[in-house]
């Protein structure tokens, strides 16, 4: 008997089975060997919302949540965040590895030459009301880009993937600055490639009369660092659409859309804006004790605190934490931020949160930054899909050359009814 298995008895009918464990996983598979008869379809496992089942090997990030840490192709996010761009980190988390200073210069310029977008585009954003939700605007335009770029269909040939890679990092900033400027009336403005990635974005969203938009240092930094700190995480709710969807072998751009989709939720994308709405709604720090204490009786919830994954301090927060500062110094400081810091403080030592190993997440000080740099609300989620797009590409490639996957077609356990006769109308109660 091998030392790498599990031995399972069954106690229904006695028979023992031996489960082969490899990366400290066993296949699920193998447990439909486990049957009452020959006719027994087999045992399943039953893992709602996926708590513990793995759906892919990867090597793309690494999360340890019970010692807040987070690494992209082995590199910690700390380091990444101090030194590296996020056009770098694109590259290293689409392609395994740092970029030379070749490689980073013609990706950087590909990615740059592919940000204007169809005249078609335009119009076709143009047919939304004023006051549609940016969000729903970026994700029916990403699916639309299917439609312009046939050549997306042949995902199995490399040069192909690669060109919707360019075309899809380099136009989501241009697709989410154009649903902003039309939820507020404004002309489009066209992207200058003279200007850094994020840079460039910011020109697009806030541009006006000047000639020449001239990106403030402070804020262009800030958002080079918010995108580097979003742009993968593991196996979430959007990387876990991309793959599926991915599965049935459709176009990135439609794979691609139904991620943000997913990321649109208040559970994902949306919960940074969950927290500013908490502490508007907290209002001053006289009332935070009053709020921690109906969060602790089950009447409220605190947003921003806590993780599926990270039972530790977020790492991410930490980084934001010091952003926020240096965007504050430019921008003023927000008023929010006092009741936040003062959440935080007191949270961290009371026993129910630590006890529970809440602590402030990466959607704990985004929201504060976001609203300090002039960002609607509604804008919050799309803020984090532009940085995501590289994780999804990449999450979405992986899955395409892994031999062992197959379209994504999760079992169930059926509580409903045997078969009945069907009753006609007459003869129903």
């Amino acid at each position: 008997m091998s030392r790498d298995s599990l031995t399972i008895t069954d106690n229904r009918t006695g028979k023992t089975y031996e489960i082969p464990v490899t990366d400290d996983t066993i296949r699920a598979f193998d447990l439909r060997q486990i049957k009452l008869n020959q006719n027994d379809f087999g045992m399943m496992s039953y893992d709602p919302a996926f708590n513990n089942t793995a759906l892919c090997k990867s090597k793309i990030s690494f999360i340890d949540g019970d010692n807040g840490i987070l690494r992209y192709r082995g590199y910690p996010i700390e380091e990444l965040a101090e030194r590296s761009t996020y056009l770098e980190t694109a590259y290293l988390i689409i392609f395994g590895e740092l970029p030379t200073r070749k490689q980073l210069e013609e990706w950087t310029y590909h990615v740059t030459h592919h940000t204007f977008i169809h005249e078609s585009i335009k119009k076709f954003l143009d047919g939304f009301h004023y006051d549609a939700h940016p969000m729903g605007m970026l994700i029916s335009t990403i699916a639309a880009l299917s439609t312009f770029y046939p050549d997306a269909r042949h995902i199995f040939d490399a040069e192909s993937r690669r060109k919707q890679t360019y075309r899809l990092i380099g136009k989501m900033p241009t697709l989410a600055a154009f649903a902003y400027r039309h939820s507020l009336g404004m002309p489009f403005v066209y992207p200058d490639n003279e200007l850094t990635y994020p840079g460039n974005f910011l020109n697009m969203l806030f541009k006006t009369t000047e000639l020449k938009y001239r990106p403030n240092p402070t804020l262009e930094h800030a958002l080079d660092i918010l995108f580097i700190l979003h742009a993968d995480h593991e196996q979430n709710c959007s990387a876990a659409a991309m793959r599926n969807v991915g599965s049935s072998h459709v176009d990135p751009y439609s794979a691609c859309a139904a991620a943000t989709a997913a990321l649109y939720g208040p559970l994902h994308g949306g919960a940074n804006e969950e927290v500013l709405r908490m502490l508007m709604e907290i209002g001053s720090i006289g009332n935070v004790p009053s709020y921690i204490k109906r969060v602790k009786s089950g009447e409220k919830r605190l947003m921003g605190f806590g993780h599926r994954i990270y039972k530790n301090y977020d790492p991410r927060a930490r980084i934001i934490k010091r952003i926020a500062d240096e965007v504050f110094d430019v921008m003023g400081r927000n008023p929010l931020l006092d009741i936040a810091l003062e959440v935080e403080r007191i949270a961290l030592q009371d026993e129910y949160f630590v006890s529970r190993k809440l602590y402030p997440n990466v959607d704990f000080y985004t929201g504060l930054i976001y609203q300090s740099m002039g960002f609607p609300v509604t804008m919050f989620p799309v803020l984090f899909a532009i940085p995501r797009t590289s994780g999804w590409i990449a999450q979405w490639e992986e899955m395409l050359l892994d031999p062992e996957q197959k379209i994504a077609r999760p079992r169930q356990i059926y509580m409903g009814h045997d078969q009945r006769p069907y009753v006609p109308m007459d003869q129903r109660s």
